[in-house]
């Protein structure tokens, strides 16, 4: 792996793209490659694996067994190309006007691949607190490995990192928060019979459009209560109901119809009560329509576990380091989800720092600028100096 000249970021960027990990598949084609490299370096890792031995995560130190370290965080996997019109071959870096271009450049494995470029950089300064790189999969279907990762850290390591800087694409300005993201399958199950008997039986259907208007008036409660917080845009919890499917016939009362939704909530908005009173309303529904047909029931099957918020303090010294590292003095928030809510969670106060713009995230010709590499890159060569 290690040649005389160590490969640039673009060569390891190169490498990186080149293996079409999506979301939920197995990811240890590109995992292999990493700890490949890391080894010919001789840093140490470590693999944290799936339940079913397809998928790992990977976590190393470079650097002393010392408190104040710094995490710096991404994932391994992308989004699929299927259905977009790409120019250029997605899984081929291409070099044009001052962008590569290929999927996963910008979202986020150009940040994995300054991480990587930056080794030899780390083993020869003399680090008086460590790096820790933290490789995460399945990021890209509900932040599945987070908690994982974060936790991995936590007990493998007998000293304290003092924070994790997780390197999704921000312009290399310091995100200070994030909103938190709870999908969820409502299924509702009611009788079934002819079209003429509506009032006799509970049409599925008709019991879930009544759900979904709910979920839209609690969007519209919140923001009537105030519930804003004007760093976001939308600057409130949104509520979302994205597919619905029931029925078989125009003259058959449906007996199931389910919906998929999601809510991305602000950080001062508490997602599990928002939950639970969506919750309660579903049960006095059952209540009420089990007098028509005892069998009508609502169930909810989470899509993924829920991804926390981010609200990391102005004052925290995560932060104060992400401003002096990127030379960028303001911060902002972002309204997707990432895994900094898990690291903070975990005890790591967590900043979203990274290359490349949101905006060219999970489209075709998804693409970064090279500026924005070299940035990532003065950006790491500082976080060596501040750490020696």
């Amino acid at each position: 792996m290690i040649t005389s000249q160590p490969l640039t970021y673009t060569e390891i960027l190169a490498q990186l793209v080149a293996f079409p990990v999506h979301g939920g598949e197995g990811n240890l084609s590109i995992a292999n490659w990493i700890k490949d490299y890391l080894t010919g370096y001789g840093v140490a890792y470590h693999t944290v694996p799936d339940e079913t031995g397809t998928k790992e995560a990977i976590h190393c130190r470079i650097g002393p067994a010392t408190d104040g370290g710094i995490i710096l965080s991404g994932h391994m996997d992308v989004v699929p190309t299927v259905g977009q019109p790409w120019e250029t071959d997605p899984y081929t870096l291409t070099e044009k006007d001052g962008r590569l271009y290929a999927r996963g450049s910008c979202d986020m494995k150009g940040f994995l691949a300054c991480c990587l470029a930056s080794v030899p950089l780390l083993l020869r300064s003399r680090l008086k607190k460590p790096v820790y790189f933290a490789f995460s999969f399945d990021e890209e279907i509900g932040c599945m490995a987070g908690d994982l990762l974060a936790g991995a850290i936590r007990d493998t390591y007998s000293e304290k990192p003092a924070g994790a800087i997780i390197g999704e694409p921000s312009m290399m300005m310091p995100m200070v928060g994030q909103k938190g993201i709870m999908v969820y399958t409502t299924i509702v199950r009611g009788s079934q019979g002819h079209s003429s008997r509506i009032k006799q039986e509970v049409d599925a259907i008709h019991e879930a459009a009544r759900l979904v208007i709910w979920l839209e008036d609690k969007m519209d409660s919140l923001i009537a209560a105030g519930r804003i917080d004007p760093r976001f845009h939308p600057a409130h919890t949104s509520l979302h109901v994205g597919t619905i499917q029931g029925g078989s016939a125009f003259n058959i009362i449906a007996n199931e119809c389910r919906f998929d939704w999601d809510f991305r909530n602000i950080p001062m908005d508490d997602a599990a009560a928002i939950f639970a009173e969506f919750a309660a309303h579903c049960q006095q529904r059952e209540a009420l329509r089990r007098a028509v047909f005892p069998g009508f029931a609502i169930e909810h099957v989470p899509m993924h576990p829920p991804v926390p918020a981010l609200d990391t303090p102005e004052t925290a010294a995560i932060v104060d380091l992400a401003k002096r590292l990127t030379g960028v003095y303001t911060t902002g928030t972002v309204s997707y989800a990432a895994e900094a809510g898990q690291f903070s969670n975990a005890g790591f106060p967590a900043v979203i720092c990274g290359p490349g713009d949101i905006a060219q995230a999970h489209r075709a010709n998804e693409f970064v600028d090279i500026a924005q590499l070299e940035a990532c890159q003065s950006f790491l060569r500082r976080l060596a100096e501040e750490l020696s």
